[in-house]
């Protein structure tokens, strides 16, 4: 069975990296996780991540925060994510490079697309850290303008949701999942797949995204094998 995708963008959540402990890294959640991204470089597919922080850091501490330094905050801790991840697939074997959008040369490469892309050519899984480098933009939206920038065939949005739904369901039990979705629904109705501008990135780019649950980590092999897994999300 080959798979469906050639070049992927899977956002990691940085609460999926802290597994049941909420907060902080669970090690043997990011190896598992780590895992079948191995997988799905065995089987020939070049991945390339984009990490959230919220295992670490999530928005302003407090009202009277200046939102422009919590989040840079919030980029280092993506950054952490981004090094943690790296360390992973690196134990199992597998070529990796970390990127950041904002400089630290010293424990990471700097984001220039070209290098990346060229890393992903060369079978290396490159690692996204700290968004896109500015305040105000979300690690949804880094996703989608990454996703964009290395000409991904996909981008896999990896959530502890397993899938989009018409409503919350952990609020609501008559909440009616999606098995496909498109993306101007996605805005129309304010569904909670990603922000707004992460959502006009993938529209004006025709870039789909597969919501699917990172509770099971073999999701992510399943996913790039084309299985039902999640709910896709497509232009129309």
């Amino acid at each position: 069975m080959s798979p469906k995708y050639n070049r992927v963008l899977l956002k990691l959540s940085g609460e999926a990296l802290a597994g049941g402990k909420k907060t902080g890294i669970d090690n043997q959640t990011v190896v598992d996780i780590c895992k079948s991204i191995k997988k799905c470089t065995d089987a020939g597919v070049e991945v390339a991540i984009v990490v959230g922080g919220g295992n670490f850091w999530r928005g302003r501490s407090n009202e009277h925060m200046d939102r422009t330094r919590a989040d840079h905050i919030g980029m280092l801790a993506t950054a952490m994510n981004a090094l943690v991840v790296g360390d992973a697939l690196e134990s199992l074997g597998v070529d990796v490079r970390v990127q950041t959008a904002i400089d630290m040369h010293q424990v990471a490469e700097p984001y220039i697309r070209n290098r990346a892309i060229r890393h992903l050519e060369k079978k290396r899984v490159v690692v996204f850290g700290c968004g896109v480098g500015s305040p105000y933009f979300s690690t949804d939206t880094a996703s989608s303008l990454r996703a964009a920038e290395i000409n991904a065939d996909i981008m896999f949005k990896a959530t502890m949701v397993d899938g989009v739904y018409d409503k919350d369901p952990h609020k609501f039990d008559d909440a009616v999942k999606y098995d496909t979705l498109p993306l101007s629904e996605v805005l129309t109705k304010g569904l909670a797949v990603m922000d707004s501008t992460a959502a006009a990135l993938c529209r004006e780019n025709k870039m789909p995204v597969l919501v699917f649950s990172l509770e099971d980590p073999e999701n992510i092999y399943k996913a790039v094998m084309n299985e039902n897994v999640g709910t896709v999300v497509y232009v129309d």
